[in-house]
């Protein structure tokens, strides 16, 4: 198999598998703030988007990740589909299939900055955003130790999520109520940009 084929598998792969198998814990975070759905919509999404894994990956990058974010705009319901649609397809307009750091960091920021439209929302509103874009600065960043950095940041973004207070989706119907949880969307995507790191880690 073509090297960059056999990347672009694992990459789509690893990070599906990992959402999947976090799917009870995303589920029980959106029950304490949303319609408790998250985590089974998710699942939903990406099971699709594995069933369809060899077109996919012998697609060039961009071109499969578009089709990953057709799944998921297809299978998952709530804000949640058209949201990481709108993402991968954002990423997927903008990206070569070998990008360097600097190339993917621009195509994240434009994903980012569609999916913000898309969503009507912004930093510091208990969403998805709230990793995404710490994540995205850290990429920009660049230097010794990027994917760490990445990883680290994230982490501690999705976990910032937790004292803030709602103020787009279902969790905003609970005022006060929302804060003490974690954002589901942005546990989700911390485990989107772990999976990813795992897997560039490992290149040789």
């Amino acid at each position: 198999m073509d090297p960059t084929q056999d990347l672009r598998r694992t990459l789509v792969r690893t990070v599906a598998e990992r959402v999947i198998a976090h799917a009870d814990e995303l589920t029980r975070l959106d029950q304490a703030v949303g319609d408790g759905d998250h985590g089974v919509n998710m699942k939903r999404g990406l099971e699709a988007v594995l069933a369809d894994l060899d077109a996919i990956a012998a697609k060039p990058l961009g071109e499969g990740l578009k089709a990953a974010g057709m799944h998921m705009v297809g299978r998952v319901g709530g804000a949640s589909g058209p949201l990481y649609g709108t993402l991968l397809m954002g990423l997927g307009k903008a990206l070569a299939d070998v990008p360097d750091r600097a190339a993917l960091a621009a195509a994240f920021r434009a994903a980012i900055d569609a999916t913000r439209a898309r969503g009507k929302s912004d930093v510091g509103m208990k969403t998805m955003l709230d990793v995404l874009v710490p994540v995205a600065e850290t990429l920009e960043a660049g230097g010794e130790g990027v994917l760490q950095a990445v990883r680290a940041r994230a982490a501690a973004a999705a976990a910032a999520t937790a004292p803030m207070l709602a103020v787009r989706g279902r969790a905003s119907f609970l005022g006060e109520r929302s804060r003490g949880h974690v954002d589901p969307g942005a546990r989700s995507s911390q485990l989107m940009i772990e999976a990813v790191c795992d897997v560039l880690e490992a290149r040789p």
